[in-house]
């Protein structure tokens, strides 16, 4: 989304291997004004209330839409699909090009993209999509599967994220009697309490843990994990104790319910086959976000029973 609009406005030819076409609806910026910012900073009070706007819409779209597949969300998804298939049709007049960057996935299913330019791009007669991907990498360029080579001057490398190899955990982790954290996820289920601890870790919190994530906004993740931090630590300092554990029951309690909750959403309902979506942990559950509302994460990080954690 965003390295190719850019990319074209300066190179001469631009191919585009495309691994997985994705929806994209149109972007909606709002421009703030010198006027508007003078105002949050004498009225701190405004911003606030925008925050929590833009809060509630994005919550209700990401919450509703991705986690009650089978309600209302199936009504909004199918929605935010026409949307992107509006711009398609608005950008792209070419139907076999329009085929080709048309996904064959519910929205949804891989993360959501926003571009006015994006589809655009592609009618440029310079711009070139490649769909049969790369059979191997030359010195000189790329050969495509279908036998086609492309002679290049630059190979830009956009290939998405590898979030569970690279980040769950980005180090090695031993807990007691010998447990690694990364081998026991792989070997059993990925999980987290609250999306933070896990049991046979003592004093350990990961903030890049499954069902960390809250809806998309890294803000309200975060600000609800200090929430949780600050009521762990506040026990710890009450009791004068150095360790926290989750326990067992309590992990598997969460988990239970967490895996309850994502019956319904459009990763195990719609059709995420073929997304490649890094939603999705390598055994096939969509365990990154939490399939919970924002404000129950929050009210769960303030309220949730101490009896939850061993201390010692």
């Amino acid at each position: 989304m965003q390295l190719i609009p850019e990319l074209a406005n300066k190179a001469a030819n631009l191919t585009v291997y495309q691994r997985t076409p994705t929806h994209v609806v149109p972007k909606l910026d709002v421009h703030i004004s010198d006027s508007a910012k003078r105002l949050f900073a004498r009225v701190p009070v405004t911003q606030r209330a925008i925050r929590w706007i833009t809060d509630a819409l994005y919550e209700f779209f990401a919450y509703v839409g991705l986690h009650h597949g089978k309600l209302l969300g199936r009504r909004l998804l199918i929605a935010a699909a026409d949307a992107a298939k509006m711009n398609r049709f608005a950008s792209i007049r070419d139907e076999e090009l329009r085929r080709r960057l048309t996904p064959d996935y519910d929205f949804g299913c891989k993360r959501p993209t926003f571009s006015n330019s994006y589809y655009r791009t592609f009618t440029k007669p310079h711009v070139h999509l490649q769909t049969t991907g790369i059979d191997r990498i030359e010195p000189d360029g790329i050969v495509a599967n279908d036998g086609t080579k492309a002679v290049i001057d630059t190979l830009v490398l956009a290939t998405g994220f590898d979030l569970w190899e690279a980040n769950f955990p980005a180090i090695e982790i031993v807990g007691r009697q010998g447990r690694n954290l990364g081998k026991w996820w792989r070997d059993t289920r990925f999980q987290a309490y609250q999306g933070l601890s896990m049991p046979y870790f003592p004093n350990l919190l990961n903030l890049a843990s499954p069902f960390a994530q809250l809806g998309l906004n890294f803000f309200n993740t975060m600000e609800c994990h200090m929430r949780h931090m600050n009521r762990l630590f506040g026990e710890l300092q009450r009791r004068h104790a150095s360790t926290f554990e989750v326990t067992e029951d309590a992990n598997a309690e969460f988990l239970d319910r967490m895996t309850g909750l994502l019956d319904v959403s459009v990763f195990y309902g719609g059709g995420c086959a073929t997304s490649r979506s890094y939603y999705f942990d390598p055994g096939g559950e969509a365990t990154l976000l939490r399939p919970v509302p924002t404000l129950a994460a929050v009210r769960e990080a303030s309220r949730f029973p101490l009896s939850d954690y061993t201390f010692a």
